[in-house]
C-alpha cells in the first residue's frame, strides 16, 4: 500500500525563506514612478516597515525566518503532502498525483504564512494598525488572525461581491477582531469616486487595494499589508515548496510538473519557486500557473507597466495586466479576480521559465466535486483551478501511458464557499470568458510614463 500522508516533524519547519531572485535569468524590473524612474525605498516607507522593504529588494538566496514567526508556524506547519491515490484510480491514470495541503492553518488557507510575518515585522517597527484588502476573504482572515497574535488592529476592505457571497468569512475576520467593510465604500476618496461612477459597482481587488493604501498613506499610525503580488509576500510563501521538496524526497519521487492556482501569485510562487532553483540548475520540471478564463491575466494580459490598484495610488510595476481599471465578473474564485500578476511571476512567464493555462468556471467546479468525493477535502474554488489542470494532465497521461509525477498546491478548503457549490450543483453557474475587446479597451488607459523601457 502506497503512503498516503507524507509528514515532517515540527523541528523541520524551514529556518529560511527562499528568494527566487537569486536564481532568475535576469534581475527583476524595479517599480517606478510616473516619471519612469525607479522608486527609492523611502518612497514606500510611508506604508511598509523597513524590514519588509529590505526583503522586497533583496537578492540574497536565503532570508532567515525569525523564531517568533516559526513559533506561530508551529500551529499548522509543517503542512502535509498527500498522495491522491483515490483520485488516480477514479480517473484511471498511470500518473502519480500528490498535493500539498495548506488548509490546515487556522484561517484555512496558505495566507497566514505571510500574514504572520507581516504582522511581526510591523509590530517590531512599532506599528499597531494595518489596513488591507481581501477578495474571497482568505487573506483578510489570515491578517485578522495574525493581528491578534501580535497586538495589531486590522481593517479590511473586502470586495463587495465576495462580501455578499461569503458572509461567514466576514464573521471569521470579525471574530478575530478585525473591522470589515464592503469595497467600494464611502470611507475613502477612491471608494466614493467608484460609487459615484457606478452605484452598483461590484468591487475589485484593485479597487479594494486603492482604499486600503489610501487609508494607510493618510494615517501615521497605520501601515498597509498586501496578501499577494509583492516580492516579500511570495518570499514568505516559499515555506510551502521548501517543505514539499523534503516530503517528495521521503517517498523517492520528484515532480515532472507542479501546478498551482494563480491570481496575484502567492500560492503559485509559494510552491513553485523552490523548485525553480532546481530548474535553474538544470532539472527538468514544469511549473504551471493556473488561472480563470474570466480573469486571464497571464494567458491574455499584456506584459507592460501598470498600477497595482484601480485609483493609481501604488507604484507602477511591470507585470502581466488586464488594465488597472479592470472590473472582473463575479466568479466564485474571489482570490483570483485581480487585474495584474506578481512582477516576479510575470517576468518569469514572459521569459519562458514558467507556463500558464486558463480554465473555465464550470470545469473547475466539476474538478472540485470529483476531488472532494475521492479525497474527502472540499477545496476552495481557487484551489480547484489547479485540480482541474492536474486532472487534465493526468488524463493526457492516461492517453499516452506516461507515469508522470504531478504535484499541486491545495491552497485552502472550501468550507466557506458552500453557496458556490450549491449554485454549481443546482446548475446555476455559467462560464464567462473575458472578452478581448474589453481587454483592449482597458489597455488604452495604461499609465503613460515620461520615460520607460
Amino acid at each position: 500500500m502506497s503512503k498516503t500522508k507524507i509528514l515532517l516533524d515540527e523541528s523541520e519547519i524551514p529556518t529560511h525563506w527562499y528568494n527566487v531572485i537569486a536564481d532568475m535569468p535576469n534581475p527583476p524590473t524595479p517599480p517606478v514612478g510616473p516619471d519612469g524612474q525607479p522608486l527609492p525605498p523611502e518612497a514606500l516607507g510611508v506604508i511598509f516597515p523597513g524590514a519588509l522593504l529590505e526583503q522586497e529588494m533583496s537578492a540574497e538566496r536565503w532570508i532567515p525566518i525569525p523564531e517568533a514567526i516559526r513559533e506561530v508556524y508551529q500551529l499548522w506547519r509543517p503542512a502535509p503532502v498527500f498522495r491522491a491515490s483515490r483520485l488516480e484510480r477514479q480517473i484511471d491514470t498511470p500518473a502519480r498525483i500528490y498535493y500539498k495541503y495548506e488548509g490546515m492553518s487556522p484561517a484555512g488557507s496558505h495566507k497566514p504564512n505571510t500574514a504572520v510575518a507581516q504582522a511581526y515585522y510591523n509590530q517590531q517597527a512599532g506599528i499597531r494598525r494595518l489596513a488591507t484588502e481581501t477578495g474571497a476573504g482568505q487573506w483578510g482572515s489570515a491578517l485578522a488572525l495574525a493581528g491578534q497574535f501580535f497586538g495589531i488592529d486590522v481593517r479590511v476592505y473586502m470586495v463587495k461581491v465576495s462580501y455578499q457571497q461569503k458572509p461567514y468569512r466576514r464573521s471569521m475576520m470579525e471574530t478575530w477582531g478585525a473591522e470589515v467593510f464592503a469595497s467600494p465604500s464611502n470611507m475613502t476618496e477612491a471608494g466614493r469616486n467608484a460609487l459615484a461612477a457606478d452605484a452598483d459597482n461590484p468591487g475589485s481587488l484593485g479597487l479594494a487595494i486603492s482604499e486600503a493604501v489610501e487609508e494607510a498613506a493618510s494615517r501615521d499610525d497605520t501601515n498597509y499589508s498586501l496578501g499577494s503580488v509583492l516580492n516579500h509576500v511570495l518570499l514568505h510563501q516559499t515555506v510551502i515548496g521548501i517543505e514539499a521538496k523534503k516530503q517528495m524526497e521521503l517517498v523517492g519521487d520528484y515532480p515532472d510538473a507542479i501546478f498551482a492556482s494563480c491570481g496575484g501569485g502567492s500560492n503559485f510562487g509559494g510552491i513553485a519557486f523552490p523548485f525553480l532553483a532546481d530548474k535553474a540548475a538544470g532539472k527538468d520540471v514544469r511549473l504551471v500557473a493556473v488561472e480563470p478564463a474570466s480573469c486571464p491575466t497571464l494567458t491574455k494580459g499584456t506584459y507592460t507597466w501598470d498600477y497595482g490598484d484601480t485609483a493609481g495610488l501604488t507604484p507602477i510595476v511591470k507585470m502581466h495586466t488586464l488594465g488597472h481599471d479592470f472590473i472582473p465578473p463575479g466568479i466564485h474564485a474571489g482570490g483570483l479576480r485581480y487585474h495584474g500578476e506578481s512582477p516576479l511571476v510575470s517576468q518569469l512567464y514572459h521569459e519562458g521559465v514558467l507556463e500558464a493555462v486558463a480554465v473555465p468556471q464550470l470545469a473547475t467546479f466539476e474538478a472540485g466535486v470529483v476531488f472532494a468525493r475521492c479525497e474527502g477535502i472540499v477545496p476552495a474554488p481557487e484551489s480547484s483551478h489547479s485540480i482541474r489542470a492536474v486532472m487534465d494532465e493526468a488524463l493526457r497521461c492516461k492517453e499516452s501511458g506516461e507515469p508522470k509525477v504531478l504535484l499541486f498546491n491545495l491552497s485552502g478548503h472550501g468550507h466557506f464557499d458552500m453557496s458556490a457549490y450549491d449554485r454549481y450543483l443546482a446548475g446555476d453557474l455559467v462560464d464567462y470568458e473575458y472578452p478581448e475587446e474589453a481587454i483592449q479597451d482597458a489597455m488604452s488607459r495604461l499609465p503613460q510614463l515620461a520615460t520607460s523601457e
